[in-house]
């Protein structure tokens, strides 16, 4: 089950208490205060990780809590920290206060460690309070509470290209040709109810490289305001650096226009924002196999006005997927060069 939104509670461990106590041995008939200082209580950690994909364990488990400090004692012995608590979270989550909506952390690389929630500190026992003019002194401190925070957990694919479009242009037979992604392909609408990610290999061992893609469930007008599977999915191609826009240029598509297609795709990704409508993008005419010639003279047309890259493919007959594989991989590489470099293509 692919869940990319969770709520949370966490409560960092409260410290324990100082304590008050005076040595009583034999043969000290004046000992002074001995209580031992209250253990620190154990923060709320949460850690990126490789090894999930899903925000599912914390849809079903939403509180969280640190342990809590051990009391100090006699003798001047304090009391044993408590344990933290590590939270593992995919990488590509970011966490959000849910009562300011402040952005707290994105983790964006594997093993990246924060504390979320910071636990309390121990109190001081009596011993500590002793001076040459008060020297049995019953102070001692209480421990301070643990850290309590209410949290939004929210999880965007990590991929170099994102596959946009309406529903049945053939993303999912896409992802499926040219890696080993195995997506749900129906003939109706909204057949991907979730993103699935594919890996593109290109080349020959030891030079190979690869990149990943995103199947994003199919868009259609009202996106951005909620409508067919809304804004849930349109966030997971915020860290996509390319975009694939397909579009049907079939007699079997409802909709006569493919360029109208294509402006209205272009309109939600706009109007959802984040930069979305300016990411590096290449326009393929899907399903050429059996396209309608004035449909992709059309949709040809208007690519090269907006100096776009143009490809048409059939994934169903494997029609101009190997090229626009490799043009995807192109793309993908040089813009991973250029942010080495720090230079904006």
């Amino acid at each position: 089950m692919f869940i990319d939104e969770a709520k949370i509670r966490v409560k960092a461990g409260d410290g324990g208490n100082g304590c008050m106590a005076f040595r009583r041995e034999k043969f000290v008939p004046r000992g002074g205060p001995s209580g031992g200082d209250g253990g620190h209580g154990g923060d709320i950690v949460m850690e990126s990780t490789e090894r999930h994909n899903t925000l599912m364990y914390y849809r079903f488990n939403p509180e969280h809590k640190g342990e809590r400090g051990e009391h100090g004692m006699g003798s001047n012995c304090s009391g044993k920290d408590g344990k933290d608590v590590i939270l593992k979270v995919p990488v590509g989550t970011s966490v959000y206060d849910m009562e300011t909506g402040e952005l707290i952390h994105d983790f964006s690389q594997p093993d990246e460690r924060i504390i979320i929630a910071k636990a309390g500190r121990g109190g001081r026992g009596n011993q500590h309070f002793a001076t040459s003019t008060h020297q049995a002194p019953r102070e001692h401190e209480m421990g301070r509470p643990g850290e309590e925070r209410a949290l939004r957990l929210e999880l965007k694919v990590l991929a170099d290209v994102g596959l946009v479009g309406y529903p049945n242009v053939g993303k999912s037979t896409l992802i499926s040709r040219i890696s080993a992604a195995k997506p749900k392909i129906a003939d109706y609408p909204f057949t991907t109810l979730q993103p699935n990610l594919g890996v593109v290999s290109i080349g020959e061992a030891p030079f190979e490289q690869s990149y990943v893609v995103a199947d994003i469930p199919g868009l259609i007008e009202g996106a951005h305001l909620g409508a067919g599977l809304g804004v849930q999915f349109l966030r997971h191609i915020e860290r996509t650096r390319v975009l694939v826009h397909l579009v049907d240029v079939s007699d079997a598509s409802a909709r006569p226009d493919p360029v109208e297609d294509f402006k209205v795709i272009m309109g939600e990704l706009a109007s959802f924002g984040h930069g979305l409508d300016e990411k590096p993008m290449i326009v393929v005419a899907s399903k050429a196999d059996v396209a309608n010639p004035d449909k992709l003279k059309k949709l040809k047309a208007m690519a090269k006005r907006k100096k776009l890259d143009f490809y048409e493919i059939s994934a169903v007959t494997g029609l101009g997927v190997d090229k626009l594989k490799y043009a995807i991989g192109e793309k993908v590489f040089a813009l991973r060069e250029a942010e080495k470099a720090g230079v904006a293509l």
